[in-house]
């Protein structure tokens, strides 16, 4: 059982929009904080955002900032990515992820997803 299942990568053009969904399940979804990671070819796995599992509190990495959007559905346990003015350098496969971190010392608990491909070229 996939407990994170991506979807909505493809190819776009420079400059264009996508919009990235990962369904959770098998875990109690409001528990975890969500983010999302990408890895380009040739280069090890970076933290694109993140949104906590309570206030919904985001985070991205300087380099999507002003562009992409992270959002939480804890109703439907769905996490989206929304990237807008899409660059070349943004090209890689885009992974979900769900981490909860809990007591003293501390137990975590994670889940990641098997990736969807996003290429930005013309």
């Amino acid at each position: 059982q996939d407990n994170l299942v991506e979807s909505g990568g493809g190819l776009v053009q420079p400059v264009g929009s996508l919009r990235l969904s990962c369904a959770a399940s098998g875990f109690t979804f409001n528990n975890y904080n969500m983010g999302w990671y990408r890895q380009a070819p040739g280069k090890e796995r970076e933290l694109v955002a993140t949104v906590t599992s309570i206030g919904g509190r985001t985070n991205y990495a300087d380099s999507v900032k002003g562009r992409f959007t992270i959002s939480r559905d804890n109703a439907r346990n769905l996490v989206d990515l929304q990237m807008n003015s899409l660059k070349a350098e943004d090209t890689a496969v885009y992974y979900c992820n769900a981490v909860l971190r809990r007591g003293k010392p501390v137990d975590t608990w994670e889940y990641w997803g098997r990736g969807t491909q996003v290429t930005v070229s013309s």
